[in-house]
């Protein structure tokens, strides 16, 4: 039955996907107006007539499911519960697919009854395969669930439950991504290659339902950290074989499902890999579910066994070992306030309201600068909450970072990620709101870019990560720019193509005075793996290449007189600090080249600001 539900499901999706919702025209149950059983003539009344036999053969398989666990089990046994549900659930979505028909919902229908009913469709069919699952699994084994799991169980339930929230999310946004595909397939095949299709959703004059569409790949991408990090927490927590083995299901599905996404976005998704990328999400969604019974199964052994014994702390899982989940206090708002690091947001900040006023070539509206503020100070805050979660470990080996939130147990790693995911998806819909969409999707790329390509990819793999993960810090620029033309000029790029360029000069001149923390934290950091002279030669390289890029958009008209002096006077100052740091690499020189690059990089941007007001 859990398998001829998922044919259902998929098929369901093919006939929306052929545009052949409309197969029957306006009638349900009968179809085409006449009896239940019509002349099938043409294909499109085929492919739904087939559907609706389909779908009713599902609801009686699930009625005969409900009463033969009846027969076989006790009243208050939970595969009743399970097959009931499904029932229920089987009849939600026959209801549903009334309405699509009914009101003409189907085919290229972009109306906003189509744009609720059609996630809803998809989240209420996880819910029935959620079910089957649970039916199938409880009633081929003894195991039954604890009513109450063990103490420690609950911050597991906890990261399921956002596992499991996150996943209908997901489905949701995907279900809406499929929509604007169908509803918009004839301007979409007039689209001359990637680029332009991209315009289409993202564009000044994109539809809803196209806007709303790219917002799948970004929420997936953003899933894909808390399915990482989750996955990790329940086998830290639950180290049984099932447990392991489930866990390393759902992640290698999901990476899977997300490299066939990629490759829908490429072709522009062809039937065949929309059926394969919804398949896929369903055996996902069912693997999420046998991990949570996994999970659940154990912690019902725990309470079986343990119960007389006092429950230790929970232990969860850092990037570096295991670390002590209790908080020693209730947290305050200083504490939330510093898993954001203001002090190195604020620069961040800077250069975001910066390049709002070169974008406008003068001052932009004030409630604009405060909504940009806020989103983008969201944005970094949540990608530096999440670093603090994940580098706790190297937080606690370092003297300069000790006295975090994290490292001081003042809350625990659930709460700080739960912050961190406030902030998230706050930032991405006060900037969608306020502002619009390329904003929202610049700072979540900052964001994902910090937390994946910097924090978990490179920073303990190679002394490279900063000079490439330092990309996310380039961002906010583009924030800023777009949140007022709507687009991203070649200037715009080149205020990212100088904040790249600068941040290694400046970190790594940090790195030089703190390097014997980064060896205490085994943090393969320049100075640490290739020594002082190594690293001031490559503070020197990329000082020329800063210097270089910076006075380009003088040279390809994209900025004035002004620009070019004030760049030139800023950049001799960057080279004669890295030339005093190069004579002598001692630890002075490299704090005066640590805070230059600060002044340096603030009084660019009020140069680039002032230069587009006088000269554009």
């Amino acid at each position: 039955m859990l398998g001829y539900s998922a044919l259902v499901l998929v098929f369901g999706a093919f006939v929306r996907a052929s545009y052949s919702g409309d197969g029957c025209g306006a009638y349900w149950p009968t179809c085409g107006g006449g009896s239940l059983i019509p002349l099938v003539d043409t294909a499109p009344r085929a492919i739904e007539f087939t559907h609706r036999v389909s779908s009713f053969t599902l609801l009686v398989l699930t009625t005969l499911g409900y009463f033969w666990s009846r027969k076989l089990f006790e009243p208050r046994d939970p595969v009743r519960k399970a097959t009931g549900f499904a029932v229920l659930s089987t009849v939600v979505s026959s209801l549903i697919g009334a309405l699509l028909v009914l009101f003409r919902w189907v085919t290229d229908d972009k109306s906003a009854g189509r744009a609720v009913t059609m996630p809803l469709h998809l989240v209420n069919n996880y819910f029935l395969i959620g079910a089957l699952s649970c039916a199938a699994y409880w009633s081929a084994t003894t195991y039954r669930p604890a009513r109450h799991g063990s103490p420690g169980a609950k911050p597991i339930d906890s990261a399921l439950k956002w596992l499991f929230g996150s996943f209908l999310v997901l489905g949701a946004t995907g279900a809406f991504s499929a929509l604007g595909k169908t509803a918009f397939e004839h301007e979409l095949s007039f689209a001359k290659g990637f680029a332009e299709r991209l315009w289409l959703h993202i564009g000044p004059d994109a539809h809803p339902f196209l806007r709303g569409g790219i917002v799948h790949p970004l929420i997936a991408t953003s899933v894909g950290i808390l399915v990482f990090w989750m996955c990790s927490l329940v086998s830290h927590a639950h180290p049984t074989d099932e447990v392991k083995r489930w866990s390393r299901t759902v992640v290698g599905l999901y990476l899977l499902q997300m490299a066939l996404g990629v490759l829908n976005l490429v072709v522009s998704a062809p039937i065949p890999l929309q059926l394969l990328h919804l398949s896929l999400a369903i055996v996902n969604w069912l693997s999420l579910v046998m991990l949570a019974l996994a999970t659940r199964k154990e912690g019902a052994r725990e309470t079986e066994f343990e119960q007389d014994s006092a429950p230790a702390p929970t232990q969860v899982p850092v990037a570096g070992g295991v670390a002590n989940e209790a908080p020693r206090a209730k947290p305050s708002w200083k504490d939330y306030v510093a898993l954001t690091k203001p002090r190195v947001v604020s620069l961040l900040l800077f250069t975001t309201i910066a390049a709002m006023f070169v974008a406008q070539h003068g001052a932009p509206p004030f409630w604009m600068i405060l909504a940009v503020s806020i989103g983008g100070y969201a944005a970094a805050g949540a990608a530096n909450a999440f670093n603090m979660v994940i580098e706790r470990d190297l937080d606690e080996s370092m003297a300069r970072t000790s006295h975090r939130p994290t490292v001081r147990h003042a809350m625990t790693n659930l709460q700080a990620l739960t912050f961190a995911w406030t902030l998230a998806v706050g930032s991405f819909a006060l900037l969608w709101v306020t502002t619009n969409l390329l904003a929202a999707v610049m700072a979540l790329c900052g964001l994902l870019c910090y937390v994946f390509v910097y924090t978990l990819w490179l920073k303990r793999r190679t002394w490279q990560n900063i000079v490439i993960g330092g990309a996310a810090g380039a961002f906010p620029p583009l924030v800023g720019y777009a949140a007022v033309s709507g687009t991203l000029s070649p200037l715009a790029w080149y205020l990212f193509a100088v904040i790249f360029l600068w941040t290694p000069v400046h970190f790594w001149a940090l790195a030089l005075l703190i390097k014997d923390d980064y060896a205490k934290a085994g943090v393969p950091m320049l100075p640490v793996v290739k020594g002082d002279r190594v690293t001031v030669n490559q503070i020197g390289l990329y000082t020329v290449l800063t210097a270089l890029v910076s006075v380009m958009p003088f040279f390809q008209g994209q900025a004035g007189p002004t620009y070019l002096v004030g760049s030139v006077l800023l950049n001799l100052g960057l080279i004669v600090q890295t030339a005093r740091l190069w004579q002598h690499s001692e630890r002075p020189q490299a704090r005066a080249l640590f805070k230059y690059s600060m002044v340096y990089l603030a009084l660019f941007f009020i140069i680039v600001a002032v230069d587009q007001a006088r000269w554009m």
